[in-house]
Order: C-alpha cells, then sequence, then structure tokens
C-alpha cells in the first residue's frame, strides 16, 4: 500500500483526468458517462487530504520539472476546476454527448488543472497546449460547417498564443537560465511575449473575439465547459506571474465596458454570456493589475465563483436550446410556465452575476472595487461601478426576463431533463451558500482576508446601484428606446481580419498576380540564355569541343587552385 502511494501521490491530479479521458474512451456508454462524473469528485476528496507541499519533480535533461506544486493559489483553482469538470460532466448526462466529446471535456479540465498544479515554465507550456488542443473538440463535436469554421479560428487563436508563449520563455530562459514559474513582470526577458500569450488566452481587447466567435457555436454541454477553464487559467497564470502590472489595470478597464454594449444588442443569448464573461474578466485584469492583496483575493475569489454562475448561467441557456432548438431572444418568451425550475435556478444564476447581496458575486466583485478606491484608482472605481450596473442589464435582467418572462411565443416543451436539473441545482446552491457565508471560500485565499462584505455601507451602495440600474432599465423599455432583440449581425473589431484583411487580400492580389509574371517571365528568359549558350560552348565549333594545348590547361588548373587557396584563405 506504501508503495502505491509513493507513485500515486506525485501525480499531478490533471495528469488523472488526462488518462481518464482515455479510460471513457474504452469503457461502455453508460459506464462511460458516469465515469466522468465521479472521477473528478474523487479527485476533490484526494485535493482536501494533501496538505500545502511539492508532491511532484522529474529530472528533464539537467533540469528538474516541478509537476505537482500545491500552494494557496493553485489549490483554489486546481479546485475550482474540479468543480467545474463534475458539474459540466453531470449536466452532459443530459445532452446524450457521445464518447469523444467526454473523453475530449475530461482531456480539457485535465490540461487545464495540470497547467495550474505546474511549477515550472515547461510543464506549463505543454499542458496549456493539451487544452488548446481538447477544447477545440467540444466545439467541432457540434458538427455544424459554422462550428468548424468557429472551431478552426479558434484553434489558431491557442495555437499561436502557444507559440507566443514558448518565444516568450526560450528568451527568458536563454537569458535567466531558470524555469521557475513564479513573478516575472515586463521587465523580465521574454517577459512581453509571456503577457501577450497571457493576454490572447484571457481575451485582452482587439484579441477577445474567439471568445464570442467559438463558445456559442460549440454544443449545449459544449459552451458550459468552455466557460470554466481557457480564460481562467489565463488568469491564474497572470496573478502568478504580472501582479502588480499597472498596464494590468487600464487593460482590464477596457474589458470591463466594452463588451457591455455589443452584449445590449446581441440576439443570441449564449452570446450575450460570453460577452457578459468578457467583462466579468475585466474586473479580475483589474485586481491583479492593482496586486494588492486585497485585489488578488478579490480577483481569486471572484474567479472561483464566476465560473459557478457563469455555467449555471449557461446551462440554463443550454436547456433552453435544447427544449426549443434555438437561443435567441426574439424567438423567446414565456418559458417559465414550462421551465419554472431552469427559470428559478437562470435567476439564482443572473442574481450572483448582477452581485446581489448574499449571492456570490457580491462577496468577491465587491473587494476587486473597494481595492481600487483604497490605492487611489478613481477613473478605474467608477468604471468598475458602470460595468457593475451593465452586468444587471445584460445578464441580470435580460437573459431571464427574454427567455422566460417576456412576451408568450408559444413554445410548450418539456422541464429540462433530470442530470441538468441536479446540475444547475448544485451550481445554484454554491452560489447561494458562498454567498451567504464567504468565510468558507476567504479561508482558502492566499493572503489572510479582513474584508466584511455585509456592512450597511457596502449593502447598501451596492442595492442602490442595483436598483436604479433596474429602474433605468424598466423606463427604457416602457417608453421603447432599450434595443429590441432582432435578427441580424453585428460587426465586431474581428472584421478587420475576417472581412478586411481578406479583401485586402484579394484586392492587392492582381497587382501580385501581375508581378508575379513578370518575375516568372524574365526568369524563364536568363534560364533560356544560359542553356542556349551552354548549347553554343559545346557544339563543334564552341570552346569545350575543341582540343585544348598543354600551356592553356596547365594556365587552366593553375588559376583553379590558385582560387581555391584564396577561398580557403578567407
Amino acid at each position: 500500500m506504501t508503495a502505491v502511494a509513493e507513485i500515486l501521490l506525485p501525480l499531478n491530479p490533471g495528469i488523472w483526468l488526462i488518462v481518464g479521458a482515455l479510460i471513457a474512451v474504452l469503457l461502455p456508454q453508460t459506464l462511460s458517462r458516469w465515469f466522468a462524473v465521479i472521477l473528478p469528485v474523487f479527485l476533490i476528496a484526494f485535493l482536501f487530504s494533501l496538505n500545502l507541499d511539492n508532491y511532484g519533480t522529474i529530472s528533464f535533461f539537467d533540469y528538474s520539472l516541478e509537476t505537482f506544486r500545491l500552494d494557496a493559489l493553485s489549490r483554489v483553482f486546481g479546485l475550482i476546476f474540479l468543480i467545474a469538470s463534475a458539474l459540466g460532466n453531470l449536466y452532459a448526462l443530459g445532452d446524450d454527448v457521445d464518447k469523444l466529446q467526454r473523453s475530449a471535456a475530461l482531456a480539457y479540465a485535465g490540461g487545464a488543472i495540470a497547467a495550474v498544479f505546474a511549477g515550472d515554465m515547461i510543464t506549463l507550456f505543454i499542458f496549456f497546449e493539451v487544452a488548446a488542443v481538447a477544447s477545440v473538440f467540444l466545439i467541432w463535436a457540434r458538427r455544424t460547417e459554422r462550428a468548424f469554421a468557429a472551431g478552426m479560428r479558434y484553434l489558431i487563436f491557442q495555437i499561436g498564443a502557444g507559440v507566443i508563449l514558448l518565444a516568450g520563455l526560450l528568451i527568458h530562459f536563454s537569458v535567466t537560465g531558470s524555469i521557475n514559474f513564479d513573478k516575472l513582470g515586463l521587465d523580465a526577458p521574454g517577459g512581453i511575449l509571456i503577457l501577450i500569450a497571457f493576454g490572447i488566452k484571457s481575451a485582452f481587447p482587439l484579441v477577445h473575439n474567439w471568445l464570442q466567435d467559438a463558445y456559442p457555436e460549440a454544443t449545449i454541454s459544449g459552451t458550459v465547459i468552455l466557460s470554466g477553464f481557457t480564460t481562467k487559467l489565463a488568469i491564474y497564470a497572470l496573478a502568478r506571474s504580472y501582479a502588480g502590472t499597472e498596464i494590468l489595470i487600464w487593460i482590464g478597464a477596457v474589458m470591463a465596458i466594452l463588451p457591455i454594449f455589443y452584449a445590449i444588442i446581441e440576439n443570441d443569448l449564449r452570446r450575450v454570456l460570453t460577452y457578459s464573461l468578457n467583462n466579468q474578466l475585466g474586473f479580475m485584469v483589474v485586481g491583479i493589475g492593482i496586486g494588492t492583496e486585497m485585489a488578488l483575493n478579490g480577483t481569486i475569489s471572484h474567479a472561483f465563483v464566476h465560473i459557478l454562475y457563469k455555467a449555471l448561467l449557461l446551462m440554463s441557456m443550454g436547456a433552453v436550446l435544447l427544449r426549443t432548438g434555438t437561443c435567441n431572444g426574439s424567438e423567446l418568451g414565456g418559458l417559465v410556465k414550462t421551465m419554472p425550475w431552469t427559470a428559478a435556478f437562470c435567476i439564482v444564476g443572473a442574481a450572483s452575476a448582477s452581485a446581489f447581496p448574499l449571492f456570490s458575486g457580491f462577496i468577491s466583485k465587491s473587494m476587486i472595487i473597494t481595492a481600487a478606491g483604497e490605492q487611489g484608482y478613481w477613473i478605474i472605481w467608477l468604471i468598475l461601478l458602470f460595468a457593475s450596473a451593465g452586468v444587471l442589464y445584460h445578464s441580470g435582467i435580460r437573459i431571464p426576463y427574454f427567455a422566460f418572462f417576456s412576451e408568450d411565443k408559444g413554445h410548450r416543451v418539456k422541464e429540462a431533463p433530470w442530470p441538468m436539473l441536479v446540475a444547475m441545482g448544485a451550481a445554484a446552491f454554491l452560489c447561494i451558500i458562498i454567498g451567504v457565508f464567504p468565510v468558507s471560500l476567504y479561508a482558502m485565499l492566499p493572503f489572510s482576508v479582513d474584508y466584511v462584505p455585509y456592512t450597511a455601507y457596502h449593502v447598501i451602495n451596492q442595492l442602490q446601484l442595483l436598483m436604479f440600474a433596474a429602474l433605468a432599465f424598466t423606463v427604457l423599455k416602457l417608453i421603447k428606446i432599450y434595443p429590441s432583440d432582432t435578427r441580424g449581425i453585428n460587426l465586431d473589431t474581428d472584421w478587420v481580419y475576417r472581412k478586411g484583411l481578406m479583401s485586402l487580400i484579394i484586392y492587392s492580389n492582381r497587382y501580385l498576380s501581375t508581378g508575379y509574371r513578370v518575375v516568372c517571365d524574365g526568369a524563364v528568359g536568363i534560364i533560356s540564355e544560359v542553356i542556349n549558350s551552354a548549347k553554343q560552348l559545346g557544339n563543334n565549333d564552341g570552346i569545350l569541343s575543341r582540343t585544348p594545348a598543354l600551356g592553356s590547361s596547365i594556365a587552366w588548373i593553375s588559376g583553379l587552385l590558385l582560387l581555391v587557396l584564396l577561398l580557403r584563405f578567407a
């Protein structure tokens, strides 16, 4: 028993999931479905049984790779990733996914978890890419032309970020000789490239479109699983390596405010939630940029609760899509009559996302906003307040209203399958229990927490913000100024490379083709002249066909030897 423990203990929990992905393919269908749920639950218990320490180290040439570093930061992210994997696979029982999608979900979660527990850059890079490659199959599993195209664009972004990350790591290693994954900063060799790579994966402005492009095209359960890992893994990497980097404050502020406007006019409610996801990532990036203990605690706790309530909202919209065949707000309404449990769970997720008191978002988001005020970033503080009100518009009110409470469109459907309801119920329970008893989450954070969310000032201030935002929504709806849900195409910054750049290439092609023909014609002419000259030298009257005199031969040979000696000397 001791020998078995010595073999299994150093094994990164993420590797267990990757191995489990291979096993899930070989098992019978029914057993495979439950295996994908039980394995993450087992690993949660395993993680709680361990003390903070370095458990896994292997030799790689002359270097030691830390394959299982368990500290306070990695433990929080590892725990929520395992919870997300268990809930996502439980939810997938109601979606009747095939073995390939189930295996991809386990491998994706395994790659993300293994990267979280990596103590060195080589291990981090390897499992970052495992997660990137495995995740694209959750998009392609939908088997539509749009899903395939979106998956290809998603893969280009993810692999491109991996190449940039590798370049930064090689520069860092060549200068410092270190592969440790800890605090870097922009001044570190390769630090800017590494930041860009993490920025792409965390959907920085202008490189965020892969998120809204790909996630809504995935399968019903695939979108839920995708929402939990790639971007949060990047947030973890930023928190560990770039805490206190001031430029992140302003990048995060843009991330928090820009998606709000797109979310308000978007018709596809799953795409609305991906814009909301981008908005919430902005809060986390701001907290990392501020870099104080309170800001980092707020970022980490917000990442934890965000995975839960965003998954809950996407679960509810996935159930709607499963039963009605659409997730467009213009085609939905009145579903509370036939899907009351789904509507109730959606409201819990919406309240959590909007940071209502007694729900999970309140106990984390307020820490980041308070940290911004304490450090004197008043413009950022105002932006975050505005962004908080915007969340109530697009997630807190718009999602449940247009899906369940707006004008009845005549859908008479069944309630969601029971596995989906159980998964939504578990996520809703965690959102409420963390909101009511935040100390359970605060105790796991890397720094001691002296922040008290439930003071009269915090509660009244947040309720005022939310009530005025709700009032504004109501007034805009009554006077019919609020944008209605209609079918259409909303142009985002990805137009530049998906349409604008392609048009430029097509337009330039006519000039490139002309230049290409000129170069080819010239090259053919030169080659023809060389061939004709060679023929003339070798014919009956040519120089090469003559019998040279002895003196001429000696002169030629001497000249060639002299040339060889000169070249060798040079």
